[in-house]
């Protein structure tokens, strides 16, 4: 086995990201995140655009899965949509790159099987993991080379958004009938999901909002409060 994939095994993932509209948006900030994530027992970390992912490996000696959000207009398809997000994620030094691996339009109009077998051919010796809505995406994945299947996208797409989450049914599921790892990932808020998901069969766990946003921490414990009148929440 790659020994990058034996690191993971039965270990916490934390997610380090912060998009630009949020508070902690900041290469420096996301590099001390992951350093304190390391220190509270993470095992890898998931960071997002390759400046993060450069200041995080300053900082911690620990897998990285890297992936890079980019909106393009009239795609949904936005973690490492294009060969250009892989290009700049290898240069980065992502030890495992994330992408969609769902079967939705593209942004450069190449369906997830053709766009992989490029990826695949420009960067053979590259770990890849596939970020997968269904059940149908991570035998997929699994069929085109992928070397690590997650449920990331569960509950974000059109056909899953009605799942719950988190979506132990599809982690149960995938994990008894792929031979890659499955790496469970999306809503996971509490230490007790995180041990029932590898109770489902995980190989690995990714935990981000619970654990890394702050903002949206607060507002859990904020919006079970009455609100004071004449004071609207941020």
């Amino acid at each position: 086995m790659n020994p990058t994939i034996a690191r993971l095994k039965g270990r916490l993932v934390v997610s380090c990201q912060a998009l630009p509209d949020e508070p902690l948006h900041s290469p420096f900030i996301m590099g001390r995140m992951a350093y304190a994530a390391m220190l509270g027992g993470a095992g890898a970390i998931r960071a997002n655009t390759p400046a993060d992912i450069v200041e995080i490996r300053r900082q911690v000696d620990l897998p990285l899965i890297g992936l890079y959000k980019r909106i393009v207009p009239g795609s949904p398809v936005y973690i490492t949509p294009t060969m250009a997000e892989i290009d700049a994620l290898v240069d980065a030094g992502a030890d495992v790159i994330a992408l969609d691996a769902t079967d939705r339009p593209r942004p450069d109009g190449l369906e997830i099987g053709a766009f992989f077998r490029a990826v695949r051919k420009k960067y053979p010796g590259q770990l890849f993991m596939a970020d997968c809505a269904t059940f149908e995406d991570g035998m997929r994945a699994q069929a085109l080379g992928f070397d690590l299947a997650g449920t990331t996208l569960a509950g974000y797409t059109d056909e899953t958004r009605a799942r719950p989450l988190p979506d132990f049914e599809l982690i149960e599921r995938l994990s008894g009938a792929l031979q890659v790892p499955l790496i469970a990932e999306g809503g996971i808020w509490t230490p007790e999901q995180l041990a029932r998901a590898f109770t489902c069969g995980a190989y690995a766990a990714v935990v981000g909002t619970a654990i890394t946003r702050p903002r949206e921490i607060t507002r859990r414990f904020a919006d079970v409060l009455p609100q004071p009148e004449g004071v609207g929440r941020p």
